[in-house]
């Protein structure tokens, strides 16, 4: 049984995984969503404290369905992250480790998500690593947007990454411009469902095979401007639509890009992580691409998508050499 933690950001989360069984017989998550929603976004003071809060409750109801003495390891959540949230998880998993005499395990944020799609996979079986690598990597999320190769050792080679800001990040900050509430990437794709994503055609960066970066900024400074251009009635009229196209805008460039990946190198499966993989316009897209070119798609389960102790569990299971020898908080731990 290992003792998965996480805490990087506004959610705290706790997880077993059995590796015998590939199961999980505990995971539970604490969302802070409706804290931080009046700010319009993570106040880093109020998720200390709810970590705080958080932590001690958590582990009582893990000790109602598991004795902490099945534990044999404990991973957690090193970077990168919110200083003040993973130096809450990493002083818990030490603590814990102390008290139980379990060795303390650092995993990277990043991987965890990595390696999130194959959450449920039989990693045991014989033809696994062959049939899926290497892998080709997507992490959209509200910090990240990394495109990469996951080799047959479990080595991640980044292919294309955004230089300024993430994908997730660019449909929060346009929710926000148009008025919609905190968390926005769900908000707009509710909307965009009822929206044509042909109605307006927003930029997108990077659409040359040899370019190979993402960049959001433009796309939200387009949607300023278009706002600013519409009077009152008329985005009454195209709210909607607006969504849809922005939306759009986010997905197909990512896609794209994902496509240039596949016809530059020989990938055996692909694969969709972090909090935006959630969003059904991109999966499908992910899919699509998978049946195109014939290879394996993995998705993660829509509660492997944020921010949880499952994935961090899973990752020391499926690869722990890549763990941190040392545990301490690391803000910004590159990947």
């Amino acid at each position: 049984m290992i003792l998965g933690i996480e805490s990087s950001c506004d959610d705290t989360s706790l997880a077993v995984f059995d590796e015998q069984s590939g199961s999980f017989p505990y995971e539970r998550t604490s969302s802070q969503v409706n804290w931080h929603i009046p700010y319009g976004g993570v106040v880093p003071q109020l998720a200390v404290r709810e970590h705080l809060r958080n932590f001690p409750m958590l582990l009582e109801d893990l000790k109602q369905k598991i004795s902490l003495s099945e534990i044999v390891k404990i991973a957690v959540t090193c970077g990168p992250g919110l200083p003040g949230s993973l130096a809450l998880g990493v002083s818990f998993a030490k603590s814990l480790g102390l008290l139980l005499s379990r060795p303390v395990i650092g995993i990277h944020h990043l991987r965890g998500h990595i390696l999130s799609p194959f959450i449920g996979k039989n990693l045991s079986e014989k033809d696994f690593e062959t049939e899926n690598f290497p892998h080709l990597s997507l992490l959209v999320s509200g910090g990240n947007t990394i495109l990469s190769e996951i080799t047959a050792d479990f080595e991640i080679q980044i292919l294309a990454q955004t230089v300024d800001d993430a994908a997730g990040e660019a449909i929060d900050k346009g929710a926000k411009l148009m008025g919609l509430n905190y968390p926005g990437g769900p908000e707009i794709e509710r909307l965009a469902v009822q929206g044509d994503a042909k109605s307006f055609k927003f930029p997108q960066a990077f659409t040359k095979p040899d370019e190979m970066f993402f960049s959001f900024s433009g796309l939200k400074t387009s949607l300023r401007y278009l706002l600013e251009k519409l009077s009152d009635e008329e985005l009454r009229e195209q709210f909607n639509n607006i969504c849809a196209s922005y939306q759009f805008a986010v997905v197909d460039v990512l896609a794209k890009k994902m496509e240039q990946a596949l016809s530059q190198r020989n990938f055996r499966s692909i694969g969709l992580s972090g909090g935006v993989s959630n969003n059904q316009l991109l999966r499908e897209r992910v899919q699509k691409l998978g049946e195109i070119k014939q290879i394996a798609c993995h998705l993660p389960k829509p509660k492997y998508t944020g921010d949880n102790a499952s994935m961090i569990a899973f990752a020391t299971a499926f690869d722990e050499s890549h763990a941190s020898k040392i545990v301490d908080f690391y803000p910004n731990w590159k990947l």
